[in-house]
């Protein structure tokens, strides 16, 4: 099987569902000529053409809102943010139009549309550049929410979130881009709303999504040389979530610890928690524990920013700690 990095599977997603329907197109900043900010568009404009890759302004707000009215009359538009940072100036329409024009049009307007960029921080981009998204996106009704943490499930759910009928948030890892999987080369779907467990254990379950699954699996094999087995549970999608397969992986190891890139209050893990206190309380032999970034605006200097962000040693001491070995 091939292995390609998690840019080129997003690469490869766009071309094939460009080729597949000819109402699929790509809008945003420097998605043509520049061929993407991270290149995921590379090679598009020459094989499409100007009237499907199309190179907007600096306007969030207003491509965001084109694509919003292409979808309503039948396209299928892929809308590029640079940054999902800065894609908080077309909230208004990812919010108020997309997510609710097919409930507030009684059913005759389907959103076909796709809004996909880079999420939470790289390195020493500061606090304006480095935050992560996904709670504030997954809060509203209406859009469906991916977040995807290898290039195998890159792939095969921004196919998905193509096809869907339903405006779908794609949050790529800025940190993900050139990280290598393996591929297959033949056409594949990933369905969203259901997770994938990367890794079996029995001792305790890490649940977490996007960026944070590599630092999961980093913690898992250091732990695994101390004789400690987890359940390394990836969301992949974060609504709808996938209480089943959380709830299973409680069921084995019977003690939890949740990982994510936001902030604390009110962050995913909070709702992790409680789907696992509703579903899954009788299991539970410890309280669940949440590894998350700092309670601060992402700092500038390298020592800050390092100490701002989970990573595997962080995620070790609290697996210890529920398994009350620290």
């Amino acid at each position: 099987m091939p292995v390609i990095t998690y840019r080129d599977a997003l690469n490869q997603a766009l071309r094939e569902e460009m080729q597949r329907d000819d109402r699929v197109f790509i809008m945003g900043e420097e998605v043509g000529v520049y061929q993407g900010a991270y290149k995921v568009s590379k090679g598009l404009l020459q094989e499409f053409g100007e009237m499907r890759v199309v190179d907007t302004p600096i306007t969030e707000l207003g491509f965001a809102g084109v694509g919003v009215g292409a979808a309503m009359v039948g396209l299928r538009p892929i809308i590029e943010f640079m940054t999902w940072n800065f894609a908080l100036l077309a909230l208004d329409q990812v919010v108020n139009s997309a997510a609710k024009m097919l409930y507030m049009s009684g059913g005759q307007y389907n959103i076909p549309i796709v809004f996909r960029g880079p999420n939470g921080a790289a390195l020493q981009l500061s606090a304006q550049h480095s935050q992560a998204w996904e709670s504030w996106l997954a809060h509203i009704p209406g859009l469906k929410v991916v977040a995807p943490g290898t290039p195998y499930d890159a792939k095969g759910l921004l196919k998905s979130a193509v096809r869907d009928d339903n405006p779908v948030v794609v949050l790529e890892g800025e940190m993900l881009y050139n990280t290598k999987g393996e591929v297959p080369e033949d056409e594949y779907l990933i369905p969203i709303g259901k997770a994938s467990v990367k890794r079996e254990g029995e001792h305790c379950s890490i649940i977490t999504f996007g960026k944070m699954v590599l630092v999961a699996l980093q913690a898992a094999d250091q732990l695994a040389k101390e004789g400690i087995m987890v359940d390394v549970v990836d969301l992949m999608s974060l609504r709808p979530i996938d209480t089943e397969t959380i709830v299973a992986s409680i069921h084995k190891t019977n003690r939890a610890v949740v990982l994510e890139e936001g902030w604390e209050l009110s962050g995913i893990g909070a709702q992790i928690v409680d789907i696992i206190q509703r579903e899954a309380f009788d299991d539970l032999d410890a309280p669940v524990l949440r590894v998350h970034q700092a309670d601060t605006p992402m700092p500038y200097a390298k020592n800050l920013e390092k100490a701002a962000k989970p990573d595997a040693q962080k995620m070790i001491a609290a697996v210890k700690k529920v398994m009350y070995l620290a």
